[in-house]
């Protein structure tokens, strides 16, 4: 359960219950509904509960306000009270755009699997008792019940890209139901069956890695069919694209048609660019990394193994294993055994591994949770919940997998280590490098070497370098306790007053942590301290700054300015960025603000005020931006 889930439940049958809501936003620091009839909330018993710092009534909203951890509590509303489709535009999660593309696509992988965690690791648990029954000779591979337990398990993997077309669009707000469509068109079986047919053109014929077989076309456009059953990347893409097209016809198609008009030019869009861009770009991609691998294999087995070691998962991740798994097909179909896949059999044992290593140190009960249905399928050979659902998002721990396979793939090529039938995969694996024609078993053995050096080797490097997020935190307020004082300087030109004076109470009780307020006399608002910025609205309205000494620094443009929707704010930073105390973060029309009705009060406040022994500040003087305005001890 959430531990926010009994709050949550709190306000919304304090607030007079779900059906009298008509929208929920949030903004830095409350919750912000709008009530059917504000008169049927409790407003005392809100005002009373633990987790609330008070209730504000104003401009035709009833704010609750939660404090910093406001979004999360926001997310829990949501679930419990089932409501959607109720964050403007000024709400909206933030994406970051100071991360790079590796972090974006990882943040992106994370947010579109953790819905389905618990049913992905319940699979690949189901696959791997299944074929461990057929390995001890409980049932055959051929019989109803293996038929069955296989078509439990082995589906949902085989489905993946509806399951992630639904979650995807989700994450970049599409209707659900066209993200899952995309699935289904990359799945359907007649495009698939194409594939085993006559091609009807050869695309760049003669030209290596590109040369490519089309079997249909559409609009006399050549399509290059690939599988997309289990991938990953292609459906996220997809999903990404159609977002784009949806908003597009969203802002040109009249509301009285959008039901079935908008989905109607999105899939008539989309999905054909999924399949001629997406495929092709897959089918390159694959194709060149499987003559590079026969190259290197040519040049170096050790190097190979050490290479294709590494990189494994990461080509599974993006589809891009299919250039090296005909290699090895072909290889088993004609000289009777194969050195390729050899390389990548300790993969699945070093990535679970970490999962082991990271569910020993770990003091995280719902990470707890997750790790122990991913170690049972990670020694089946099925990684992908412990993947998506740990190492990945968190890094460290998927680079360590890759450092410990890229070991045992090493080794692999070292001995020269030959299958010489497919099919097992993790502990069942092993049977496939007995020689079938002399008995001989030595495959084996270097095989398990591989996999216990990769075992090992990631064990080792996750026991040492994991720690859990929460203990960085903490670490953070032991550092800052230990500074005697902190400046914190006006981020702007004004008069100071006491903050207890602004028509906030939020504010004006100190609720949200001590501090002042000043009435600006220039729209210039200035960094007031060296840090980074935890928090910059899109509105540009307020901003949040840790600085490098730890203080949590939240400045706020004026009061109920996040109903402008950034209107006069004029933003010259984002959040993540680094910046130094008097850095220019934003410009603003303070005229135009005052001219719709707004105040320009600006409260300065140290949310985390609770970590210092005082806070100390001057009022009723004027002070220019840059100017030590609040003192910390």
């Amino acid at each position: 359960m959430n531990k926010y889930d009994g709050l949550a439940r709190i306000i919304i049958q304090n607030v007079g219950g779900k059906s009298n809501i008509i929208s929920l936003t949030h903004c830095i620091t409350r919750l912000r509904f709008k009530l059917k009839d504000e008169s049927k909330a409790n407003t005392d018993i809100l005002k009373n509960t633990e987790g609330i710092v008070t209730v504000v009534q104003s401009g035709g909203q009833y704010q609750v306000v939660i404090g910093n951890h406001v979004p999360d509590v926001y997310k829990t509303v949501c679930e419990v009270g089932h409501i959607q489709n109720t964050s403007s535009s000024d709400v909206e999660e933030e994406e970051d755009d100071n991360q790079n593309l590796l972090n974006k696509f990882i943040a992106i992988i994370s947010a579109v699997f953790t819905p389905f965690l618990g049913v992905l690791g319940a699979a690949g648990m189901i696959k791997g008792f299944n074929a461990l029954f057929v390995a001890i000779g409980l049932y055959p591979n051929t019989s109803g019940t293996y038929m069955v337990l296989q078509a439990t398990g082995d589906a949902f993997f085989y489905f993946l890209p509806i399951v992630l077309g639904y979650t995807a669009s989700k994450k970049f707000k599409v209707n659900e139901f066209v993200g899952m469509a995309i699935g289904m068109a990359m799945l359907y079986p007649d495009l698939a069956a194409k594939m085993s047919g006559e091609s009807i053109m050869t695309l760049f014929a003669g030209v290596p890695i590109v040369e490519s077989s089309v079997f249909i076309t559409f609009l006399k456009i050549p399509v290059i069919l690939m599988n997309y059953s289990s991938t990953v990347v292609p459906i996220i893409l997809a999903v990404a694209l159609a977002a784009k097209v949806e908003k597009f016809f969203k802002k040109m198609i009249p509301d009285v048609v959008k039901l079935f008009l908008v989905p109607f030019f999105t899939l008539l869009i989309s999905v054909p660019l999924t399949l001629i861009i997406v495929g092709p770009i897959a089918t390159w991609l694959s194709n060149l990394i499987g003559a590079g691998l026969s190259a290197l294999i040519a040049v170096s087995p050790i190097l190979a193994g050490l290479i294709l070691g590494a990189l494994w998962q990461v080509f599974v991740i993006f589809g891009l294993h299919w250039g090296v798994v005909p290699i090895a097909l072909n290889n088993m179909m004609t000289l009777g055994y194969d050195t390729v896949l050899s390389g990548v059999f300790a993969a699945s044992f070093a990535q679970t591994a970490v999962i082991i290593a990271i569910f020993i140190k770990t003091k995280d009960k719902k990470l707890k949770s997750l790790a122990i249905p991913a170690i049972v399928s990670g020694f089946f050979g099925v990684t992908e919940p412990a993947i998506y659902g740990i190492s990945l998002p968190k890094k460290k721990p998927f680079v360590i997998s890759c450092i410990g396979a890229a070991i045992g793939g090493a080794i692999a090529g070292l001995t020269n280590l030959t299958g010489y039938t497919l099919g097992g995969l993790g502990i069942f694996g092993f049977t496939g490098y007995i020689n079938i024609s002399n008995g001989d078993t030595t495959g084996v053995l270097y095989a398990a070497i591989s996999a216990l050096v990769a075992m090992v080797v990631s064990f080792i490097l996750t026991m040492v370098t994991y720690r859990d997020e929460e203990k960085a935190s903490q670490n953070k307020v032991t550092t800052t306790s230990q500074n005697k004082v902190t400046s914190i300087a006006s981020p702007v030109t004004g008069e100071v007053m006491d903050l207890s004076k602004i028509e906030d109470d939020a504010f004006a009780s100190g609720a949200l942590g001590k501090g002042v307020a000043i009435v600006p006399t220039d729209g210039k608002i200035v960094a007031p301290c060296d840090g980074e910025i935890s928090t910059f609205f899109p509105t540009g309205h307020a901003f949040g700054i840790v600085s490098d000494t730890g203080a949590e620094v939240l400045v706020h443009i004026g009061l109920d300015t996040v109903k402008l929707n950034g209107k006069y704010f004029n933003v010259k930073a984002k959040q993540g960025d680094k910046v130094k105390k008097g850095q220019l973060l934003l410009e603003v029309d303070l005229n135009g603000i005052q001219s719709e009705g707004y105040s320009i009060h600006t409260p300065i406040i140290i949310t985390n005020s609770n970590d210092y022994v005082d806070v100390v500040y001057d009022i009723n003087k004027k002070v220019s931006s840059g100017e030590d305005l609040i003192q910390l001890l």
